[in-house]
């Protein structure tokens, strides 16, 4: 639900207030659509708006998560700017521009909206900029452009090379002594373990 305003008529009677409702509706897949109703209360506008954008969708240009190329568009006051962003880039515009581009799937753009402020005439402009793109040009832009892979693979990595960096702090080197383990080292002193001959401990028997 982008917009609810209140309108009113003036009749034989006096004025009557109905609401007016703007609804934008996407699946993220590229599939956006928008409808504007009235009524006098708002639970019938938004049913009602819903059902004409369901009515009036539109399919919008995919290219590696962004539009094809630039297009610039007018409706009424508003003119609006589209241009491709690069991986990463987001969405660099704000107001109905995000909310629809968002709604239709785009995850990089940078928009500029010019003239108008009213939103209606705003999310028309989107529209007929998401409308024009040429379909025999952006076939040649999706196979000229390779698709991007998100998918990230990572390389099983060997049980002895992850405890030589853990002990020696690089990759693929000597494991070093630890602090503790050295301690104990030097405190062992070497035992003198030379074997008496037992025939030399009989003789010195027989002497006694």
């Amino acid at each position: 639900m982008i917009e609810i305003s209140r309108v009113s008529r003036v009749v034989k009677g006096g004025r009557r207030i109905r609401f007016r409702i703007l609804v934008v509706i996407g699946d993220q897949k590229g599939r956006v659509g928008y409808g504007v109703a009235k009524a006098n209360e708002i639970a019938v506008g938004v049913k009602k708006a819903v059902n004409h954008a369901q009515k009036h969708l539109i399919s919008v240009p995919i290219v590696n998560d962004t539009i094809p190329y630039q297009v610039t568009q007018e409706h009424g006051s508003a003119k609006i700017m589209l241009k491709p962003a690069s991986l990463g880039t987001s969405i660099v515009a704000g107001g109905v521009v995000r909310v629809v581009a968002e709604l239709a799937g785009i995850k990089n753009l940078v928009a500029k909206v010019i003239g108008t402020a009213n939103k209606i005439n705003n999310v028309k402009a989107i529209f007929v900029a998401l409308s024009s793109f040429d379909p025999e040009k952006v076939e040649r832009i999706k196979k000229r452009i390779p698709k991007i892979n998100k998918t990230v693979t990572s390389e099983p990595v060997e049980t002895k090379e992850v405890i030589s960096t853990l002990v020696t702090g690089r990759a693929g080197g000597r494991p070093r002594k630890l602090a503790g383990q050295a301690k104990t080292e030097k405190a062992k002193a070497p035992k003198n373990t030379a074997e008496v001959p037992t025939e030399s401990v009989g003789k010195k028997e027989e002497k006694k």
